[in-house]
């Protein structure tokens, strides 16, 4: 019996897009960070995962629900 081992490449999903990982050794939330320069709405955002879909570790980025006043 021989043993296989596949790499995973983590990505991170937000609002039907798929963002490349930024760096290997960054946390999801330092990526989140990264990310919510070009999207503001990630400073408040949760981050679910990782999901595994092939050969893809997926974590999404869930925008925080609040109200105003």
């Amino acid at each position: 019996m021989t043993i296989q081992t596949t790499v995973l490449t983590r990505t991170f999903s937000y609002s039907g897009l798929t963002l490349p990982d930024p760096g290997k050794s960054l946390s999801p939330e330092e990526v989140r960070d990264i990310y919510a320069a070009t999207y503001p709405e990630l400073i408040s955002a949760s981050i679910e995962g990782p999901e595994k879909k092939g050969n893809n570790l997926v974590y999404t980025f869930k925008k925080g629900v609040g109200t105003k006043g």
